[in-house]
């Protein structure tokens, strides 16, 4: 018995990295999955994969920036599987550089994957699973660090993924009546889109003598162990998260909070520029939050 026998799950952005390894951990744990990406060889190697492996695969090639590709990854779902019980939207680019230096074409290409990507898979696999209520269903929602701490030279990306966690909380507000619950995940995984990390890394250490550190001791896990995460949250033991928000690395886990407000004080009567400055006065501001990728 599998963890996911008989869910019928969708992952965007499915023939390389991460979510090769999110779809072929799926499969392995008894999901049919529909497959996507942009390359035809490289969706057909995981196709492949998961079949030599017993799985149950469906591919649909296409970008996320189509909607109607990601129409067409919903009602594939349905039409070979029955429905669609998981959405996972992983799919994702990066064109990093520094704000100054970025073009408004890099902005709109990330932009058209990253978000409007994620809002149409959402939009159409809600549509789909508002139609299977009372059995509802669950989009999953793949973010980053960047989202939700900033990321240097990733204005974009982390923009696109600050927008998927505005997403996800309205998706909670809209969704819950039918039934369909909405999560994230913040995978932390070694992967292509990752190597820069590692390369600065090891350009740092080469520099100081040093030893280049390893993946697992600067936090990265490999996508196959970050894939228990998504098995996780796919699963019915994740019945009772919903607008949450969990990061993992194959080796630590962590729910985060919603912003919250601090310094909080009431007037009975509206605030002048003068009584804002003494108030602030002696006020330290916050620290934006940097998550600890490794244990102390």
């Amino acid at each position: 018995m599998g963890r996911l026998d008989g869910k019928r799950i969708v992952v965007t952005g499915s023939s390389r990295g991460l979510g090769r390894g999110f779809a072929i951990g799926c499969a392995e744990e008894g999901a049919s999955v529909i497959i996507n990406g942009t390359n035809p060889d490289a969706v057909a190697e995981v196709e492949a994969t998961i079949r030599d492996a017993g799985g149950t695969a469906t591919p649909v090639i296409g970008s996320v920036a189509d909607e109607s590709v990601c129409e067409s990854l919903v009602a594939t779902c349905v039409e070979q599987y029955g429905g669609i019980d998981v959405m996972v939207n992983n799919a994702g680019i990066v064109r990093d550089k520094t704000i100054m230096k970025m073009t408004v074409e890099e902005w709109d290409e990330v932009m058209a994957v990253n978000l409007r990507g994620v809002f149409s898979c959402t939009k159409h696999a809600a549509l789909a699973m508002r139609d299977q209520d009372p059995q509802g269903g669950h989009i999953i929602e793949v973010i980053s660090a960047s989202g939700l701490s900033g990321g240097f030279g990733q204005g974009n990306y982390a923009a696109s993924k600050a927008g998927i966690m505005g997403l996800l909380r309205t998706c909670f507000m809209e969704f819950t009546r039918y039934n369909i619950r909405v999560n994230a995940i913040w995978p932390v995984a070694e992967t292509d889109m990752t190597q820069v990390v590692f390369n600065r890394a090891n350009a740092q250490a080469e520099q100081q003598g040093a030893d280049a550190p390893s993946p697992v001791e600067m936090g990265f896990g490999k996508p196959h162990e970050v894939a228990q995460g998504i098995i996780y949250l796919a699963s019915d033991g994740a019945v009772h998260l919903n607008g949450q928000c969990m990061s993992f690395n194959g080796r630590k886990t962590a729910l985060w909070s919603h912003p919250a407000e601090n310094y909080l004080e009431f007037h009975a009567e509206p605030w002048s520029a003068d009584e804002l400055d003494a108030y602030y006065q002696d006020k330290e501001p916050l620290p934006i939050y940097r998550p600890a990728m490794i244990k102390p």
